[in-house]
């Protein structure tokens, strides 16, 4: 069994500065996809530049920041919101949902794309291959934030929790227990797959011309599809729990509009005489 290296969520104080590594990993994100974004252009030509290029990292930013607090407010949070509205803006509080964010960067890329004079899906096939090293960066700060562990497990790449820092993990213990039993770090199988695997999977998907909305399809098809698969091993929030059948998670419901219309963007990105291709990444 493996020992979670509990890692201070901090990563540098300066007075009442605070520089949270969560934060960080956010930055690292958007950094690698404007980088990746600028090789890709270099390659491309027209109808893109590093001007658009800039404009949409920042549209983009704005859409995972507004969308994915206020998703994990009306998702998984909404009793703290009648509680008390302003608890949306607390954002250093923690809270962001993915499938909120995703709806803010699709708002993202319309705005853009209508500013641009663009076709929507010329816009999404270019940035969804930029996506996922962001979501890998994304659950590796969950891992070190010590949240979203998954169940129980004995297999030896399970991880122990220091009782001290995860109480919860060790109710059912003998008083005086120093480690949590093992637990799978889904946040790295999340990292794994959603962030390598679909990255590498996208990256050369892309790197040849493909129909218009196929690039789009296939990252809807394969997060959704990795998430609805990952939340069997995930421990859903304590608040919310099984949404029904003791197996059904808020993320799986969530995840499978994902794969419907990832599905159904294959479906007419390959119909018959469609002849509108991306270019190479």
């Amino acid at each position: 069994m493996l020992t979670y290296p509990d890692i201070d969520p901090i990563a540098l104080a300066i007075g009442p500065l605070k520089v949270h590594w969560y934060g960080l990993m956010y930055l690292i994100g958007f950094a690698t996809a404007w980088g990746l974004g600028r090789w890709r252009i270099g390659r491309m030509g027209a109808p893109w530049n590093a001007d658009k290029l800039d404009d949409l990292i920042f549209y983009c930013i704005l859409g995972t920041i507004a969308g994915g607090r206020l998703g994990y407010m009306l998702f998984y949070g909404f009793d703290q919101i009648l509680a008390n509205p302003l608890n949306i803006l607390k954002v250093w509080e923690g809270g962001m949902s993915f499938h909120g964010g995703l709806i803010g960067v699709l708002v993202a890329m319309f705005l853009f794309a209508r500013r641009q004079g663009m076709r929507f899906f010329q816009v999404a096939d270019f940035l969804a291959p930029l996506v996922p090293p962001g979501l890998f960066a994304g659950r590796i700060g969950n891992f070190i934030n010590g949240e979203l562990w998954g169940h129980r497990t004995e297999m030896p790449w399970g991880m122990r929790l220091p009782c001290e820092h995860f109480p919860g993990q060790c109710l059912d213990q003998p008083p005086g227990t120093l480690l949590s039993p093992a637990v799978h770090a889904s946040q790295l199988y999340e990292a794994t797959l959603e962030g390598l695997v679909l990255f590498a999977i996208l990256w050369g998907f892309s790197h040849k011309p493909r129909p218009m909305m196929a690039v789009s399809g296939l990252f809807l098809t394969c997060y959704g599809s990795f998430r609805f698969l990952l939340e069997f091993v995930r421990t859903p929030d304590a608040h919310i729990g099984y949404l029904a059948f003791d197996w059904l998670t808020m993320g799986q419901i969530l995840s499978t509009p994902m794969i419907l219309c990832g599905l159904l963007l294959l479906g007419l990105a390959y119909r018959p005489r469609s002849s509108h291709k991306t270019q190479p990444i």
